[in-house]
């Protein structure tokens, strides 16, 4: 995302209202789930969070419920957003937070045991073989990538947009669906290996890590 359609995005961060919608190129409109985000974590996050070794990078944080919910765990965990509103929250709410792109210079280089994907950031960027290779750089060795999948067998590459109830509309950005066999095949792509998948509560995960990762 770019300025414009975090402009819309942040306004609805800190109304906390589920009025976005991202409107792809062939016209569907699918809601963001702000007040998901905004709250604390549920029975499918739960899951997630338990498969969360230390220290965990959260890309894509939003608002933080995971960075958060680890922290408060005692587990080392560092949030990263585009979103400065975000990053704010995460940071009101106690928990360590970075103004970042995935693709910024990032601490901890080969150093992190998980990375975070979850809430369909795998369609960050709308390249999900180039994330997943980003992503595998900054893992520690037999570390892993959660990887959240969306519903239903998809795998689109989309250009979409941010849009209110009211008219407003951010630019145009590209991004990515992929439901999980295509998040097996972006995998697969970018030379990393499943080590698990799971379903919890109607949402879908996998773990991903590279070839010559050993089990955790």
């Amino acid at each position: 995302m770019i300025a414009g359609a975090i402009a819309l995005y942040e306004e609805a961060l800190y109304e906390q209202a589920p009025v976005l919608v991202m409107r792809t190129s062939d016209g569907r409109g699918l809601p963001l789930q702000i007040l998901r985000w905004c709250g604390r974590p549920d029975a499918a996050d739960e899951e997630l969070l338990q498969r969360s070794h230390g220290p965990v990078l959260d890309v894509g944080c939003g608002p933080g419920r995971l960075t958060i919910a680890l922290t408060e765990r005692g587990v080392q965990a560092l949030g990263v957003d585009i979103s400065r509103a975000a990053i704010d929250l995460v940071r009101q709410a106690g928990a360590p937070a970075l103004h970042r792109s995935v693709f910024d210079p990032l601490p901890g280089l080969g150093r992190w045991a998980t990375v975070l994907l979850a809430d369909g950031n795998i369609g960050i960027g709308g390249l999900p073989a180039r994330l997943l290779r980003r992503c595998a750089q900054l893992l520690a060795p037999g570390g892993r990538i959660l990887i959240e999948a969306e519903p239903g067998d998809v795998d689109e590459r989309v250009t979409a947009w941010l849009e209110h109830p009211d008219g407003r509309r951010g630019p145009v950005f590209p991004w990515a669906h992929l439901g999980t066999s295509a998040v097996l095949d972006a995998a697969a792509a970018a030379g990393l290996r499943v080590v698990d998948q799971w379903h919890d509560a109607g949402r879908s995960f996998v773990a991903v890590a590279s070839q010559a990762a050993t089990g955790r």
